[in-house]
């Protein structure tokens, strides 16, 4: 039997309450199944320890995560806390130092699950967005100067490299290719960053051409906002810059009915580090200790690691299960139900069990 290795981050607001969820349920795959197993070590990071310490985690804490197979991380971020330090003082460590340079979202709609727009069937919306995670926009490069005085400057630096880029082109293809539609779309800004954006639509097309039988177009950020809501069954696999696929995943969580049912896996895709996996919905501090976060998004991620980690057969059992969960109606708030979060956990973990599942 093979044992596998998990940290278990918490962290913040609602994070607690799904990643209890989401071990429960991969407990009882873990039974259903027979072989594998979870070993499980729980860290006390985030918010709390910042309060009492100054740091959301040791100063160590990539150090301590090295040898686990995986992370699986609750939420981060606090309103008692400014958003910028409990991203740079947990998440974004833990990404880029374990050079998590893919971050992949897919989105579905649920059986169960009413999207908001009008008359898309589940079918139409059925997508990956694969978000480079290691720079762009997001590389902590600036500074400010003057603090407090009229000519105060801030700047922030957006970074391309020719080798950050390559590789998530070069990953979003070959997803693309192992899908059924072999379709990817790149978003794109280059009408308006001429330089770092013009770069990125130049080896994109250079690694399409060792893909050709991925078809593949282009698309300008805000034009493929409306593209998404208008015309969703005309995409399939999406690659997108740091700060663009973060804001394009969010609203894909929304048009497929809640961000409560969104996963994330950040991913080291040559395995030399752990991989991260985590719901997307953030620490939801307005229903936090009520009972009622969605823990959809916990099990699609459990899956998402499950996955990663070979087990490829108790992936797809979850997800199954979730799907049962949904379609019979046992559901949280956001998506129009009445159970309680752990109600939705018993009901996941019993159709797991059951023999048809």
């Amino acid at each position: 039997m093979k044992t596998y290795k998990i940290a278990s981050i918490p962290a913040d607001g609602i994070g607690p309450e799904v990643i209890a969820a989401g071990l429960q349920a991969l407990e009882a795959l873990a039974r259903r199944d027979g072989g594998f197993q979870l070993d499980v070590t729980s860290f006390d990071w985030g918010s709390e320890r910042y309060k009492k310490t100054g740091a959301l985690m040791p100063e160590d804490g990539t150090q301590q995560l090295k040898g686990f197979d995986a992370i699986f991380f609750g939420a981060v971020g606090a309103p008692d806390v400014p958003d910028h330090v409990t991203l740079w003082g947990l998440r974004l460590p833990i990404c880029q130092g374990f050079d998590q340079y893919a971050n992949v979202r897919p989105t579905r709609i649920l059986p169960g699950i009413k999207s908001p727009l009008e008359g898309v069937k589940r079918k139409d919306l059925d997508w990956v967005i694969v978000r480079e995670n290691s720079e762009g926009e997001y590389s902590g490069h600036g500074g400010r100067a003057h603090k407090g005085l009229p000519e105060e400057v801030g700047t922030e630096v957006s970074i391309f490299t020719r080798v950050g880029v390559t590789r998530i082109m070069r990953y979003a293809f070959a997803l693309a290719q192992s899908r059924p539609r072999k379709l990817l779309t790149v978003v794109t800004k280059s009408n308006a960053q001429r330089f770092g954006m013009v770069m990125w639509d130049e080896i994109a097309a250079e690694v399409a051409q060792e893909f050709p039988d991925v078809t593949w177009d282009k698309m300008l950020v805000d034009a493929m906002t409306v593209r998404m809501v208008k015309n969703p069954q005309s995409l399939d696999t999406i690659v997108a810059t740091n700060l663009h696929a973060d804001i394009l995943s969010d609203l894909a969580g929304a048009l497929a009915g809640s961000l409560g049912v969104a996963p994330t896996g950040n991913i080291d895709p040559e395995r030399r580090y752990p991989s991260m996996f985590e719901p997307i919905h953030g620490s939801a501090f307005d229903i936090t200790g009520k009972g009622i976060a969605n823990p959809v998004a916990t099990f699609w991620t459990a899956s998402q690691m499950l996955e990663h980690l070979g087990e490829g057969d108790a992936a797809k059992r979850l997800m199954r299960a979730v799907e049962a969960v949904c379609a019979s109606g046992v559901m949280t708030p956001d998506v129009g139900g009445n159970a309680t979060t752990q109600e939705v956990t018993d009901a996941l973990c019993e159709a797991i069990r059951g023999e048809n599942i």
